[in-house]
């Protein structure tokens, strides 16, 4: 057996043909990795283009926006109330940082605070693209700008920028009236192409109100940076920014000052205000707060802090809450009567200190009663017996009719954003809200300024205002320039010189007597309002500071040519005539005697 293995041999024909099958496939893998590469190049050279064209800008070109400076605030003799401060902030480019986490943890090491402060500070910024810096901090120190100088060869990823801090001079003095700035919502961002990352937008007060204004036009460089992302040369296009609108109110900020001083340990408003036109002077409400704490970005414990803080101070009490009037809805009263024909002013009640009317007993203020009075002496001595007596005969319908007429349960139509309507019931009313039928009785509450009423300082100082100037219905507002012409209310001439009496001897020999003062003649009326229901008198003293009565006083100076309507309301703060009246002294006082000279 042969142990040689067996050759195969090919004829020349099949070999040539194995080669060319070979050199065919070969070809066909070539060209397929040529289409693959030249489909790639097509892809991102065509396709693509225009991203790697703005890749490649935004590597080289960087734009940088330039701040438009808000606009400042003054009061109505040039004081500034709010202005800005330069503030330093602490910038961050993200495509320029290796290690984003080692950033910030260097960051939070210099700013003193916790590395996930920092990234939540960044999450804000999410949708913004990471060639473009972004805020990280504000507010720093030297100290920490410097360290952050120095640093700068090995964290070119951080950016010292200058900026504008809002900063209200007066804080407390005119928080109500200037308002404060936050955060926009995405909302607004989607609503307003004007808002960038990092601006702030008025959330209340007259930085709301003239917001888009007060804010200007943001302005932009564009420059050109190295690969470490420092500046290069001159500017390659510069858009200036334009500075927003400054505003001047028509409030006295030496008013203002003082009325905010009287309430300092008080829960309450002041409102003192032109009768002539409705110029508002003066708008406190306490407890009040300091709109600097909104100048930067807040937290939410800061926020829930403030919002939580006891005697609400967010709230406007001066338009926003609304209260029974009490007694100085007598006002209204006495021009509803008189107009009507209804009243008589030298028509006589008896009062002994009660009235049954309903089978139920009412009881006057005061216990002892005022014996007979007439119109003039139940308003000088808020006589309850007579207005009960007196607002059965005039009926609901005409009471409401007149305290609306006299700007009662409805806006004012004050700039500001948030008022509140208040209530003036009638039976209408009661069908439709209640759902039951307007009861005699409410009538009788209704006629002191008791029941379901309710309304705002800012409405009663609109009222007291149509006695003041003879029959018009101002519109407050507190933008000079903003003002309207009075509206006529139609009222009769005799009947409004017959209150407005009556009202100056108030603070002569009645209830007011405690806003009387050699400075200035004044009229106005006290007012009392329950706080709850009580079945046995117990004076307010001995009540719960929370269920002790409101305390109101409406007053206007001088009597005989009135410049100046004040409305103090004091919470829970007892009798009209001990708790509000000697604020409005004080205040009139302040204003005339500083005209005066004295």
């Amino acid at each position: 057996m042969s142990l040689q293995n067996p050759v195969q041999e090919y004829s020349s024909d099949w070999v040539l043909l194995n080669m060319a099958a070979r050199l065919k496939w070969l070809c066909g893998v070539l060209g397929m990795a040529l289409a693959v590469v030249i489909g790639a190049y097509w892809y991102h050279q065509i396709i693509r283009a225009e991203h790697y064209e703005r890749l490649a800008e935004n590597n080289r070109l960087r734009v940088l926006r330039l701040d438009a400076p808000r606009g400042l605030i003054y009061d109505r003799s040039g004081r500034i109330l709010v202005e800005n401060t330069p503030t330093f902030r602490l910038m961050i480019d993200r495509s320029v940082s290796s290690d984003l986490g080692a950033s910030l943890a260097f960051a939070a090491g210099i700013l003193g605070r916790e590395e996930r402060e920092l990234r939540a500070a960044l999450e804000r910024h999410r949708g913004v693209a990471r060639e473009v810096p972004v805020l990280l901090a504000e507010d720093l120190e030297l100290t920490q700008v410097a360290r952050f100088e120095v640093s700068e060869p090995e964290h070119p990823e951080f950016e010292i920028s200058t900026s504008r801090r809002r900063l209200y001079r007066h804080s407390f003095q005119t928080a109500h009236v200037v308002g404060y700035l936050g955060e926009p919502t995405p909302a607004e961002h989607d609503r307003d192409d004007s808002l960038a990352a990092g601006d702030l937008v008025g959330r209340s007060g007259v930085e709301l109100l003239r917001d888009r204004r007060l804010r200007g036009n943001h302005g932009e460089r564009i420059v050109v940076v190295d690969s470490r992302g420092r500046l290069m040369g001159e500017d390659v296009r510069r858009a200036d920014a334009e500075p927003g609108e400054s505003v001047t109110l028509t409030i006295d900020l030496r008013l203002q000052q003082l009325a905010e001083s009287l309430l300092a340990d008080k829960a309450g408003a002041i409102v003192a205000l032109d009768p002539r036109d409705g110029a508002i002077r003066a708008m406190i409400s306490s407890p009040s707060f300091d709109p600097n704490r909104f100048a930067g970005r807040l937290s939410q414990e800061d926020w829930d802090g403030i919002v939580d803080a006891p005697g609400k101070p967010l709230q406007n009490r001066a338009i926003q809450n609304t209260y029974p009037p009490g007694s100085v809805f007598k006002i209204v009263m006495a021009v509803a009567g008189l107009a009507e024909g209804l009243l008589r002013p030298e028509e006589r009640v008896y009062c002994s200190g009660a009235t049954r009317l309903y089978d139920r007993r009412w009881r006057c203020w005061q216990p002892r009663g005022h014996g007979f009075v007439d119109l003039r002496g139940a308003l000088q001595h808020s006589c309850d017996t007579y207005f009960y007596r007196q607002g059965v005969k005039i009926g609901i319908e005409v009471i409401a009719a007149y305290a609306r007429r006299l700007g009662l349960g409805g806006r004012t139509g004050v700039e500001l954003p948030g008022e509140s309507e208040g209530l003036v019931p009638d039976p209408e009313w009661s069908r439709d809200r209640r759902g039951y039928p307007w009861y005699p009785g409410e009538t009788v509450s209704v006629a002191i300024g008791q029941g379901p009423l309710l309304t705002s300082p800012l409405q009663v100082a609109v009222m007291t205002a149509a006695v003041a100037n003879g029959g018009f219905r101002v519109r407050p507002y507190m933008v000079a320039g903003g003002g309207e012409p009075p509206e006529p209310l139609g009222l009769d001439a005799e009947v409004l010189s017959f209150v407005a009496e009556a009202l100056a001897n108030v603070v002569e020999n009645g209830t007011g007597r405690s806003a009387r003062t050699p400075v200035v003649a004044v009229a106005g009326k006290t007012g009392t309002a329950q706080v709850v229901a009580q079945e046995t008198w117990i004076r307010s003293e001995d009540l719960p500071p929370d269920q002790a009565d409101h305390a109101w006083f409406t007053s206007y100076a001088p009597v005989d040519a009135p410049e100046l309507v004040v409305v103090v309301f004091v919470e829970n703060g007892g009798r009209g005539s001990e708790a509000a009246a000697p604020l409005a002294r004080e205040l009139l006082e302040g204003h005339f005697g500083a005209a005066a000279g004295t």
